[in-house]
């Protein structure tokens, strides 16, 4: 008897082991999914500093001073990125206004789809009017889409549009934005509204505003004169302007016409270009 005990209870260990085995089986997570890795820029696309270093850069999207009032998706680095010829023609417009004393100044350059979609998304909750004071003060923000200041679709992401201004040399620095502070409507004077080392252009970038058209009769001399200087210097390289926005413009021919990109605003996307 005592020998049979014995066997069964070396079967009721060897039972019980298997089924805590069977048990941790089941209960052993799953390795982690290996996350997709981030698209890059095909190799028509460059940093702009690589061709130009004398053009200033103030990309506001990587900060929180911007429509929305926060770092736009996408923006991994305040790093202007073009399809080569875009760059190259702004070279070529640089060379010119630097002869003037006038320098470029970029705000946004190629724009991932991730950012317009975070565009769509902010302009969709209509309870979020933390920056209208300074960038849409007369926009009913419910509007936005049908006058056209926001879509789901932008020319930026194809690569070859740019959003600029012209600063007087020696540039003088721009002071950071501070969330929070008292904003000012973007078509105040220049010199009530938030401070920009650009020449005076009527209103400020991202100026929901008609006055913020190129043409709007109610700019008139300097600002005026300003403007038609930016468009005139770009046009020669084969810049289009947007007419609704004086700091919109859009090389052509485009290289892709109809390709909307995502790869991040980073300086790996362009490595090695």
């Amino acid at each position: 008897m005592t020998g049979l005990a014995s066997a069964f209870r070396t079967l009721a260990v060897t039972a019980a082991a298997g089924l805590l085995a069977v048990a941790g089986a089941v209960a052993a997570p799953a390795p982690p999914a290996s996350a997709a890795p981030e698209p890059k820029a095909p190799r028509e696309f460059v940093a702009l500093g690589a061709v130009d270093r004398t053009i200033i850069q103030e990309m506001r999207y990587t900060t929180a001073h911007n429509f929305v009032g926060e770092p736009v998706d996408g923006y991994r680095q305040p790093l202007c990125i073009l399809t080569r010829p875009a760059a190259e023609a702004l070279h070529r417009a640089q060379v010119r206004l630097l002869a003037r004393g006038y320098s470029l100044k970029v705000y946004d350059c190629y724009r991932p789809q991730r950012a317009v979609d975070h565009f769509v998304r902010w302009a969709k909750d209509l309870s979020d009017e933390r920056m209208k004071g300074e960038f849409y003060p007369l926009v009913d923000k419910s509007r936005l889409f049908a006058d056209g200041y926001i879509a789901e679709k932008s020319g930026h992401s194809r690569g070859s549009t740019v959003d600029l201004t012209i600063v007087r040399l020696p540039a003088l620095p721009t002071r950071a934005y501070v969330p929070g502070e008292r904003l000012v409507e973007c078509y105040a004077p220049r010199e009530e509204r938030f401070p920009d080392n650009s020449v005076d252009m009527g209103t400020g970038y991202d100026c929901f505003d008609t006055r913020s058209h190129t043409d709007d009769p109610r700019i008139q001399g300097v600002q005026r004169a300003n403007r038609q200087l930016l468009k005139g210097v770009l046009a020669e390289q084969g810049f289009v302007n947007l007419p609704e926005e004086w700091w919109h413009f859009t090389f052509k021919p485009e290289p892709f016409p109809s390709t909307f990109f995502d790869f991040p605003v980073a300086r790996r996307s362009v490595a090695g270009h």
